[in-house]
């Protein structure tokens, strides 16, 4: 199926509160609604204010009847909510999610491709973190993103911090990067 995208604006933040609660696994975790993610406080400032400088988000609107069924975005998370020693705060997080009844079309590979050239034109990298035996970890690494750190996330498990670095424009020309 075909989606189309559109830029996340901030009349989108309900929606990436209930996306957010999809990226974060929270149903795996216990929690049983987005509303949770709200009041989480690791959680809430990947969505808090969404519309501030520096956000980055693309949605995917089902093409029979427009209804989000993904979004991919992108936000600097300074200090005290910067997560990763080894990251910049120049460098923004990611956070991705579909709807599971859309899974395995493509769609989170489409979101993730297209806030990538997106984030090019303005960010030096993207780091995220995925959960050790979260499925999406594959797609992250067959777009480019490394593991530069193994962390305890905040269910007391694994994740792994993936960074994606843009190549420079002479890492273009010499065929380096």
């Amino acid at each position: 199926m075909s989606y189309d995208i559109r830029p996340a604006t901030a009349s989108d933040e309900p929606y990436l509160w209930d996306m957010l609660y999809y990226a974060a696994n929270m149903a795996d975790d216990g929690a049983s609604s987005p509303e949770a993610a709200k009041t989480h406080p690791y959680l809430a400032a990947y969505v808090r204010d969404w519309g501030r400088p520096g956000d980055l988000g693309i949605i995917a609107l089902a093409p029979t009847d427009q209804q989000a069924v993904g979004a991919a975005w992108l936000r600097l998370l300074m200090e005290p909510d910067h997560r990763y020693a080894a990251v910049g705060v120049n460098i923004p997080e990611l956070a991705i999610a579909v709807h599971p009844t859309v899974r395995g079309q493509g769609l989170g590979r489409r979101l993730l491709t297209q806030l990538l050239a997106m984030a090019r034109m303005v960010y030096p990298a993207v780091v995220l973190s995925v959960r050790e035996h979260n499925p999406a970890r594959r797609l992250y690494e067959r777009a480019g993103f490394t593991i530069i750190d193994t962390i305890v996330n905040r269910v007391g498990g694994e994740s792994f911090v993936m960074l994606y670095t843009f190549r420079s424009v002479d890492d273009n020309a010499t065929g380096a990067g």
